[in-house]
């Protein structure tokens, strides 16, 4: 698959790049520029990033690393029974617990969920930091809904990173996850604080807490530059225009604890 010349591969991670000096250099240089392209395209177009990182297998499977690319771009594209086999190898080669996780998010993915929850039981999970640890919760609790257990889902999403004020890299998500849930379970109220809670955290528009919010108070937006008949006479507003807006007795009681 062919490579930008502006990609060297300098551009990866330093930890990688010790990985890849077991390589005879120019081996380690191109498996290098195919793991940069897969960071670069897995959010955009993870069928490329995906392209890449067969490529880096076929060069250098044996590297930890590599293996773990190879597991994030089939986890994009959804291919579960292969991510799970590729983060198992990378487990395997770096002795870490980090994926575990993930790895226990392909189990849901393969509609596995009781070995996701089983996973959430074992002592992989006490050896995970902050950050892995609240994925792994974030995990739980989506097995529990799979299995239809909305109250043991927002059981399991309470914990003290959920009261916590401070703001981290996953507290947005954790936030959002848990108004989900409220929703689901037909506790209205509450999910729109929470979700508002997401919504103040979200710095990066991890969610779309915003939508969700707008959704809850009955607004419907639609790109302003839609040529569709539906958007004529709709009101303009910030390159958006408002289509519908549900008030008064149509809000089916949604105002709740609306400010």
């Amino acid at each position: 698959m062919p490579i930008p010349p502006e990609v060297t591969g300098e551009e990866i991670d330093p930890d990688v790049r010790q990985e890849l000096m077991s390589l005879p250099k120019g081996l380690a240089e191109d498996v290098s520029r195919n793991l940069v392209m897969v960071a670069q395209l897995i959010d955009e177009d993870p069928e490329k990033a995906y392209g890449y990182s067969r490529v880096a297998l076929r060069l250098a499977s044996r590297v930890a690393a590599v293996r773990e690319a190879a597991g994030f771009a089939a986890y994009a594209t959804q291919k579960y029974s292969e991510a799970l086999a590729e983060f198992r190898a990378a487990r395997r080669m770096s002795g870490g617990v980090e994926l575990w996780p993930v790895m226990a998010d392909c189990e849901r993915g393969l509609g596995r969920p009781e070995r996701a929850l089983a996973m959430a039981g074992e002592p992989e999970v006490q050896k995970l930091d902050k950050a892995g640890q609240v994925e792994m919760r974030l995990v739980a609790a989506g097995a529990r809904r799979d299995l239809g257990q909305l109250d043991a889902a927002i059981v399991t999403l309470q914990s003290p990173e959920l009261a916590s004020g401070a703001v981290h890299p996953w507290t947005a998500r954790l936030r959002y996850a848990y108004a989900d849930a409220l929703l689901a379970a037909g506790r209205e109220q509450e999910a729109r604080e929470w979700f508002g809670k997401a919504l103040e955290a979200d710095k990066d528009g991890a969610t779309d807490a915003s939508d969700r919010l707008a959704e809850m108070d009955g607004v419907e937006f639609v790109d302003a530059f839609d040529d569709s008949d539906d958007a004529d006479d709709a009101e303009e507003s910030d390159g958006f225009v408002v289509v519908d807006e549900i008030d008064g007795d149509d809000r089916d009681d949604r105002d709740g604890d609306k400010d």
